[in-house]
């Protein structure tokens, strides 16, 4: 039994993500913060969410991936916002401001140069996990009314928007809330999406 114990997960070396993978290098190797940005180049690559010259806003924005993938792909002419609880550690690029606050304060930040709102909204949001599936699922549906709400706010007609979701018993009355609300929408579960995962992408295009 002693031997045993020896294997247990608290002799991996200090520091060592158990969750690293090829994308987890691959984001390494491409001067990228998190893997997350495949699950973003998945859905731009099939859904085609994000354009040049866009607005974009990026909620839940650390540890910034995505707010790198989205200024690449809108171009200089473009704009990211991202806003997020914790502090962006990255050096960003000039056609990208992040602030660390709550979504819920938007309405009083000065940092939306653009008043007139965005092209596309994105929430790869996710609450800090309990090991219970109904507990994390509900927190994830309220993150995701959330951005729907900013979404309504802030986003411009016809414009796309993007949110990660814990499948649980509130998904089906969010996806017909998201549906309601725009002109076409779809789920969508990128590869790079770890197997065991919960989270789903609901892709909305076309705000009514």
């Amino acid at each position: 039994m002693a031997a045993k114990k020896k294997k247990s997960p608290n002799n991996k070396k200090p520091g060592k993500n158990q969750w690293a993978d090829h994308l987890t290098q691959r984001a390494k190797n491409e001067n990228y913060p998190a893997r997350s940005v495949y699950k973003l180049e998945e859905i731009q690559n099939k859904f085609q969410v994000l354009k040049k010259k866009d607005m974009v806003l990026d909620l839940g924005c650390a540890p910034g991936s995505w707010l790198l993938y989205a200024a690449k792909k809108i171009g200089n002419q473009g704009k990211v916002f991202g806003i997020d609880l914790k502090q962006i550690q990255i050096q960003l690029p000039e056609n990208v401001v992040a602030i660390e606050d709550n979504i819920l304060n938007m309405d009083n930040e000065s940092f939306f140069d653009e008043k007139t709102g965005f092209n596309a909204i994105l929430s790869d949001m996710a609450p800090a996990t309990t090991g219970r599936k109904d507990v994390d699922a509900l927190r994830s549906f309220e993150l995701c009314n959330m951005a729907l709400k900013v979404a309504d706010d802030f986003l411009l007609q016809n414009g796309n928007f993007v949110c990660k979701i814990f499948q649980g018993n509130n998904f089906n009355d969010f996806q017909k809330n998201v549906k309601s609300k725009f002109k076409d929408s779809k789920i969508f579960k990128p590869e790079s999406c770890r197997k065991q995962s919960k989270e789903i992408y609901i892709i909305a295009k076309g705000k009514k």
